[in-house]
């Protein structure tokens, strides 16, 4: 049998409560929209700059780089929830309201809880937080699969400029064949 506390026994869900979760995914999926098209944007101007060279090098400081704006873009998101638990008093500093944030946006969980009034608010940011980050995923394997398929077309293109050369066939009763 699962030992609850009497106090979590009173909970009681509230409009007030699925409301603001509502509200509080709503922002999150917009902030997300806005920074991934930017992200994609950045992404392509980088590209675009970097236009004659087609380096390893090059291929990996945009995926570094994009990867750092979908972080930017997810801390911005937990940042929105951090505020909201201090402003509704549910927790005590925005240093711990951040922490309990990050762990629940990214479904790690925390070892506190927020008060029963907004019990909700828990699961609600990890639904928010597995959307971003499937999103995220999305438009970061967009990004990997274009410098991958330039990294193998440039691979192609080495090898047609330098075949690589096969050893002439050995001739009849020569000690190589003999030993085969």
């Amino acid at each position: 049998m699962i030992n609850i506390p009497e106090q979590d026994l009173q909970y009681i869900t509230s409009l007030e409560e699925i409301g603001w979760g509502g509200v509080l995914v709503a922002i999150t999926l917009t902030l997300h929209a806005f920074g991934m098209v930017y992200t994609l944007h950045a992404s392509g101007a980088l590209k675009s700059w970097f236009d004659h060279t087609h380096s390893f090098a090059r291929g990996i400081g945009i995926i570094i780089v994009t990867s750092m704006m979908i972080i930017m873009a997810h801390l911005l998101e937990v940042t929105v929830w951090a505020g909201f638990f201090i402003w509704k008093g549910a927790m005590p500093n925005f240093s711990l309201s951040f922490y309990f944030a990050l762990m629940d946006y990214t479904t790690l969980g925390s070892n506190y809880n927020l008060p029963l009034r907004w019990r909700l608010l828990e699961g609600m940011i990890a639904i928010a937080g597995l959307m971003t980050f499937a999103w995220s995923t999305g438009i970061l394997l967009t990004v990997v699969q274009e410098f991958q398929e330039q990294q193998l077309q440039n691979l192609k293109q080495r090898r047609r400029k330098h075949p690589v050369q096969s050893p002439p066939p050995s001739a009849p009763g020569s000690d190589e064949t003999k030993h085969a």
